[in-house]
């Protein structure tokens, strides 16, 4: 979906911009990782299919949600539905998966990363971004924000190896992604609103332009917009 993996900055997107370049950011970045099946985890339109599809070495697409998940589109649903504690699959059935802002909404993650372990083959590699900085959504299932070490602690228990955790915007980038939400969703009148976006959208840019999120270590006093990673069975 093009909203999703070609965007550009205007005055209507300020609150959407930075989180879904930097995740179709990462999600290119790992994509020459991608081969044979893969499974798409709270896949909800599958907006990343066709590109995923054209671009890597994946044969074939299976779309996974939960069965009480949000319907974004009434003409696009999931291959397959799961209650969350156990998927439809066998074991090691799946060269790879991946999940986009899914994590933030289990109530028990390891059960979710268990069950992600389970189905993919030896070897096999799951990427997954979550946000840290973030307005609630979907709500009343927005369950977590994650730091890092929380992440890596609930990858291990689950078995996972090799896990590499990195962020998707350090301070500059929180800055204008505040910035962003705050203007195009906090309370406000229309005109002011269309004022101010105006006003910060060229203030949104120049800080997204000064942000080196493959800079950014996770240490004391960092600030991030959200993590993305790759581990390994």
């Amino acid at each position: 979906m093009k909203n999703f993996t070609s965007i550009s900055l205007n005055n209507s997107n300020l609150d959407i911009y930075y989180i879904r370049t930097s995740i179709f950011k990462a999600l290119k970045e790992v994509l020459p990782l991608f081969q044979g099946s893969l499974l798409d985890i709270g896949c909800g339109k599958m907006p990343y299919k066709e590109y995923i599809l054209d671009h890597s070495n994946v044969k074939t697409y299976t779309g996974l949600d939960i069965e009480t998940a949000k319907i974004y589109d009434a003409n696009i649903q999931p291959d397959f539905t799961w209650d969350g504690k156990k998927m439809p699959f066998e074991n090691e059935s799946y060269d790879c998966a991946f999940g986009t802002e899914v994590l933030e909404h289990c109530p028990e993650p390891e059960v979710v990363l268990n069950e992600v372990y389970r189905v993919l083959k030896p070897g096999g590699i799951f990427f997954f971004t979550v946000p840290f900085l973030w307005n609630l959504h979907e709500t009343p299932h927005d369950e977590y924000r994650y730091t890092p070490f929380a992440l890596e602690r609930h990858l291990k228990n689950a078995g996972f190896k090799d896990i590499d955790l990195k962020a998707t915007g350090g301070w500059h980038a929180s800055m204008a992604q505040m910035l962003g939400l705050w203007v195009r969703r906090s309370p406000m009148s229309g005109n002011k609103r269309k004022f101010l976006s105006v006003l910060l959208k060229p203030v949104l840019k120049y800080l997204i332009k000064l942000d080196k999120p493959q800079k950014v270590q996770f240490k004391e006093g960092q600030m991030i917009t959200g993590i993305y990673g790759i581990a390994k069975k």
